[in-house]
């Protein structure tokens, strides 16, 4: 057995499980024992339960800093609003992510099945895509909110200019690859000529616009883990609530299916837009690093 010295791989050990253990599942549930769909919906079940078991059991056992118990479950209202306005700005990202991508489907069928599977592919792709970027801002938010509770702002500036920075390398070199070979990528989901020709358009736009798409997350997150709730609530509603939706009705009503293509990307370059004058103001706006009281003799 590995022994692994950092807190952090604890965690990674119960992600990690989960993900492989969904990986080797899928193949063997679908098609190995016949079970189609549900056989994958099967297998993200067990996975996600094994996972939330073997974190349970890490955090039980004593090696974090942090211990699970019901004493130490909060009664106070203030502590369950501060949970919740926290978190407001991610589930409404997640579920305004999932309305849209009905909503896109949905106006795609209108062009058949094969506008319905490009789009789809298109998106699969583009997520895998920004998943690393949103990773690379899961791991900036804990240390913005440290910092930013530690009264280490310049820290904060620091961290928030080289996630920025980071992630646009990483999803320029992705994007760029994906912009190469995306006949070939389409391809390997779909040999429809019909879908390999609407999805290689809508990637190619997709691959474009991504390199907005790391400022806009970022932002979002900064506001997010420094306790700035409202705005960080607004700008989780501008891609696809404010600007997205809008844009894919109006675009696809008018333009038929060019319109529903070019939406995603336009909607992402508008709310990077956007975001810049939030970014701008908050660093600004940042006070000087706060010293630290002196100690009594």
């Amino acid at each position: 057995l590995l022994r692994f010295e950092g807190k952090a791989a604890y965690a990674m050990i119960g992600l990690m499980s989960g993900a492989v253990l969904n990986i080797g599942l899928d193949p063997l549930l679908m098609f190995a024992l016949n079970m189609g769909v549900g056989g994958a919906g099967l297998s993200t079940a067990i996975s996600q339960t094994v996972s939330f078991l073997i974190l349970l059991t890490i955090y039980r056992s004593g090696k974090m800093q942090l211990h699970l118990s019901l004493r130490n479950f909060t009664r106070r209202g203030k502590d369950v609003f501060d949970i919740v306005s926290t978190g407001a700005p991610s589930a409404a990202r997640q579920g305004l992510n999932s309305v849209s991508t009905m909503l896109l489907n949905s106006m795609a069928g209108g062009y058949g099945d094969a506008a319905v599977a490009a789009m789809s592919i298109v998106n699969r792709i583009g997520m895998f895509i920004t998943s690393v970027s949103l990773g690379l801002g899961q791991g900036f938010q804990p240390v913005s909110a440290y910092n930013y509770g530690a009264g280490k702002y310049s820290r904060v500036k620091k961290a928030y200019f080289f996630t920025v920075t980071m992630a646009e390398c990483v999803l320029f070199v992705l994007a760029a690859i994906c912009f190469i070979f995306s006949t070939g990528l389409v391809h390997l989901f779909r040999d429809d000529p019909e879908v390999v020709e609407i999805g290689t358009f809508c990637l190619k736009l997709r691959c474009i616009s991504l390199i907005a798409m790391p400022l806009s997350a970022m932002t979002e997150m900064l506001h997010q883990s420094t306790g700035q709730r409202v705005r960080a609530l607004v700008l989780s509603f501008l891609k696809n609530g404010v600007v997205f939706i809008p844009l894919l009705l109006i675009l696809g009503n008018t333009m038929g299916l060019l319109g529903i293509e070019w939406s995603q990307p336009l909607s992402d370059v508008i709310t990077m837009l956007i975001n810049i004058p939030f970014a701008v103001y908050y660093i600004r706006h940042l006070p000087s690093d706060r010293l630290p009281e002196p100690t009594q003799a």
